[in-house]
């Protein structure tokens, strides 16, 4: 049988091998992958995200398994841990200073640096094209999507700042551009069924 590539499979290979190229697992790194993503995901998450079951739906693994992690970020002082502002019952985690330091020597700085060369409307339209596609993946799969205030559908201007729905709280401007486990997309269609088990044939083909 001849293989014929569609083009969507080589961008899929792309975008593994881009993100496996760019983890930060040799052996100088003082995280590993997981560690450093766990890292991240603190720094860029809104106050309301910051949360072990928060970074679980992230991650698409499981609680434990997010825990695990988170704990030894705590362990190295990477990461804080403070009862919630709004109940008192749950947990949210900061970044420490510590952990602010670390992610100077993020491995995904020399991946940036290149996205970085890209003309500012192309890489516009790039980051929408990804959006996109990690809204409808996680739609597909039945994953929480991920994404920033200004592009969620729970967001609403609101004298000079931002008003989020969901929450029923005004947002701190620095809020705005960072990642919420909340986020609402009305862009994404939801794919019927069927198309998951066209993949699958297609797939097997």
């Amino acid at each position: 049988m001849t293989y014929t590539s569609s083009g969507s499979d080589e961008i899929a290979e792309l975008l593994i091998h881009i993100g496996r190229s760019s983890r930060g697992e040799d052996l100088a790194s003082p995280l590993t992958a997981a560690q450093w993503t766990c890292l991240r995901f603190f720094a860029r998450a809104n106050r309301v995200s910051r949360t072990p079951s928060a970074f679980a739906s992230f991650q698409v693994t499981t609680r434990g398994t997010a825990s695990q992690t988170i704990k030894t970020l705590e362990e190295k002082g990477l990461l804080a841990r403070f009862r919630s502002d709004r109940d008192g019952r749950s947990v949210r985690l900061e970044i420490t200073e510590q952990g602010q330091e670390t992610l100077n020597a993020d491995p995904l700085a020399d991946l940036m640096s290149v996205i970085d060369l890209i003309k500012p409307k192309e890489r516009a339209a790039f980051l929408a094209t990804l959006s996109h596609l990690s809204e409808t993946l996680a739609g597909l799969k039945g994953a929480q999507a991920f994404g920033t205030c200004k592009a969620c559908t729970h967001y609403k201007s609101s004298n000079g700042g931002g008003y989020c729905a969901c929450i029923a709280a005004e947002l701190a401007p620095d809020d705005f551009g960072k990642l919420c486990v909340n986020f609402g997309s009305g862009d994404v269609v939801p794919h019927p069924p069927i198309l998951s088990n066209e993949i699958r044939k297609g797939r097997a083909q």
